[in-house]
């Protein structure tokens, strides 16, 4: 699967897209692919205040677990409630169905200094 190049990435393997004031957060395909068959997604509530660098869940698998950090502050706005049903959304479409959560950033000026989808596949290389 190609690295869509609408959106950020961080060297953690969380994709970023802003829509105006509204970040969505996701897993990459790497990150899909390297935990393999994702069991279950536990995400914060929305409401809730994060800032940059903060863990805003985890993610488990057959293999491991992972925490996701969210790269810039904000209030979480809507958290992916199919996710709790079926997880595996994340394994089958990542960039699609498969987004973690949306956060209603505070300051949005640190998304520039995130990773493009060329800088991103080229730490993969």
């Amino acid at each position: 699967m190609t690295t869509p190049d609408d959106r950020r990435y961080t060297e953690s393997h969380e994709w970023i897209k802003l829509d105006g004031e509204l970040l969505t957060l996701g897993l990459t395909q790497v990150a899909v692919d390297e935990l393999t068959d994702i069991t279950y997604v536990e995400m914060k509530t929305a409401g809730e205040t994060v800032g940059p660098g903060d863990s805003i869940g985890e993610v488990e698998s057959v293999k491991a677990a992972s925490d996701v950090y969210s790269p810039l502050g904000g209030k979480i706005f809507e958290v992916n409630a199919q996710l709790a049903d079926d997880p595996s959304l994340l394994n089958t479409d990542p960039y699609g169905e498969g987004w973690l959560i949306k956060i209603k950033v505070a300051d949005s000026s640190g998304f520039d200094d995130l990773l493009d989808a060329s800088a991103y596949q080229s730490l993969q290389g």
